[in-house]
This record gives structure tokens, sequence and C-alpha cells, in this order.
């Protein structure tokens, strides 16, 4: 086993042709994304998406229960099912919630979310591993991992290069999820919690990635996955690890754009526009010149469900009223 990335502060890997066309293709279908307001998908879509998330990325883990039964746990319904797949669903279901509240370039908010998510399933929840672990497959060790007291200060390398790198968030991503599965900081845990930092450090520059189910893609290419892993092991460099995961962020990019009959409803519209404007005060035109597709009054309709239920406040009246969504 190569163990090269350990000792370096900036992880080992190359810019190949292969990632410069998949970093420019993705590039591409994120501008597609925001033209046909897709980087905040319609309510529904997303809470698909959240659930597909969900059981494909404890799928992978070993998790028995179905797409049916998380659904119904998400909606607080009784489930008959081994009490640690429940518990797992829990926990990702509060993690996943909890999204807005971490910190991509936190250690400490990394560890906080590894609390969560392996809350009650064991003993050491957010804390580092205390001894050396191997990860086996089949009948052979895959992959040893490093000794616990290299840990915090590989962990925190890692963190450093993902705050100071100038490389695109889109590879640092990626050559994330490849190291802290490298280092394998957790007694368990490891495999869920790349994938879901992968998806914040991702979501900090594209608001899409948020609710887009990576993981379903990922499950289903499950040994392609293990083998890019391993790929990436022997050579010493996640290279290999990081095109295979952004052709699965391109694939998963293109499958949003072919859903055919996306219909927004209001709420949609106003969420959407709010990560447009922020905190800056618009005019119904200004709303209205977002969202061509709907009338005047549609888009007048908008903005008084959005007054009255609190999410924006209305200054002056008629063609001089202004609106800023509440803080």
């Amino acid at each position: 086993m190569i163990l090269s990335s350990i000792f370096q502060m900036k992880p080992p890997y190359k810019i190949t042709g292969k990632i410069l066309k998949l970093v420019a293709s993705i590039s591409e279908r994120i501008g597609e994304v925001n033209s046909a307001h897709l980087n905040k998908p319609p309510t529904e879509l997303r809470k698909k998406n959240r659930i597909k998330t969900i059981h494909s990325s404890l799928e992978i883990e070993g998790n028995t229960l179905t797409i049916k039964q998380i659904t119904a746990i998400v909606k607080n319904k009784r489930v008959i099912g081994p009490k640690k797949d429940i518990l797992e669903v829990k926990n990702a279901i509060a993690i996943y919630d909890y999204l807005d509240k971490l910190n991509p370039y936190s250690f400490e908010s990394f560890c906080e979310a590894h609390a969560i998510l392996m809350n009650g399933l064991i003993e050491s929840a957010g804390r580092l591993r205390s001894k050396s672990v191997g990860i086996v497959k089949g009948s052979e060790v895959a992959h040893i991992a490093p000794p616990s007291e290299m840990l915090k200060p590989l962990m925190n390398d890692l963190f450093d290069y993902l705050k100071n790198d100038e490389d695109l968030g889109l590879i640092k991503s990626c050559v994330f999820h490849y190291e802290m599965e490298f280092i394998h900081p957790f007694i368990d845990g490891n495999g869920r919690m790349g994938r879901l930092w992968q998806t914040l450090i991702l979501k900090d520059s594209y608001p899409v990635f948020e609710y887009l189910p990576i993981e379903t893609l990922i499950k289903e290419r499950q040994d392609q996955y293990y083998e890019s892993l391993r790929k990436s092991d022997n050579t010493g460099e996640s290279t290999v690890f990081i095109e295979f995961m952004l052709a699965i962020i391109l694939e998963s990019l293109e499958e949003l754009l072919n859903i055919q009959n996306v219909s927004f409803i209001n709420i949609d519209r106003i969420n959407l526009f709010k990560s447009i404007v922020k905190e800056d005060f618009f005019t119904r035109k200004e709303y209205l010149k977002n969202f061509r597709e709907i009338s005047t009054a549609t888009a007048s309709r908008d903005l008084k469900f959005a007054v009255e239920n609190g999410l924006i406040e209305k200054i002056g009246d008629k063609n001089r009223a202004r609106y800023r969504y509440k803080l």
C-alpha cells in the first residue's frame, strides 16, 4: 500500500485531460440548470431526491429498509424493521435537515455531523478512533488505515487544503471524499461521512447539489466506486477517484435536466428568488423578469402569499411597492 498522500500538505493528484473535459461539461450543465430555474428544484422533487439519497447512502452500508419504509419514517409513521436500520435512517434525516448549519471547512463541524449521523449506533460518535483498523473486502485486507495518533494532524491538513487550495470546489470535493476515506478517521460511518461531506462542499458553491441524489448513482455503480478507491490507493493519488466522481456528478446534473414537465409552485419561485436577490430590495417587475413564464397576476399572488406568510416584507404600495426577504 502506498502511503505517500499522508505525508504531504496537499493531497497528490493529477489534473488529466479527462478531468478537464468533465469539469467543462459540468460547468455547462450548471449553467443550463440555472437558466431552467432548477438550481433549487421544485419542492416535491427535492423531497423525493432527499429520500433517494438517504436510501442509497445507507443501502451501500448494508441498511435493509426500502424507499417506502424510509418515506414513512420521514412522515413520522411507524415502521417495522431492524432497530439499527431505523435508527440509521432517523439519524440520516436529522443530519440532512441540519445541513445548512454545518460548515464544510470546519473540522469541528465535521465531527459534529458524525455525532449526529452515528448517534446511538456507536459509543464514539463524533470522536476520532483510538485504535488501528484495516478494511477487509472478502477474505483480503483491502486497506490499512493510518494509525490513530496521526488522525488529528492528517485531518487538520486535509481541512487546510480544503480551505486554502485554489483548485475548483468540484475537484476539492472529490479529493476530500477520497482522502477522508483513506484516513478513515472514525471507527465506523466513514463512507457515509465521505459522501455527505462531498455534498456539503459542492452545495457551498452550487446550491443545486443539496438535493441531487448523487448517492443513488454511486449505489448503482458500487463496484466501480470501490474499484476507483482501490486504484487510487494503489497509485498513491486520488486521480482515478476524481475522474469517477466527476462522471457521477455530471450524470446527476444531466438526469435533472432531462426531467420533463417540471412545475414550480409559488413557494418554489419564492425560495429560488431569495437565493438570487438575498437581502436586497426588489420590485414586482424584477421578480417577474426572473420568471418570464408566469403572468403579472401570478407574480402579484406570489408576493402577496410571501408577505402574508411572513417570508418577505413590503414597503410602499401599488407601483411603488418594494419587497425584501426577512432575515
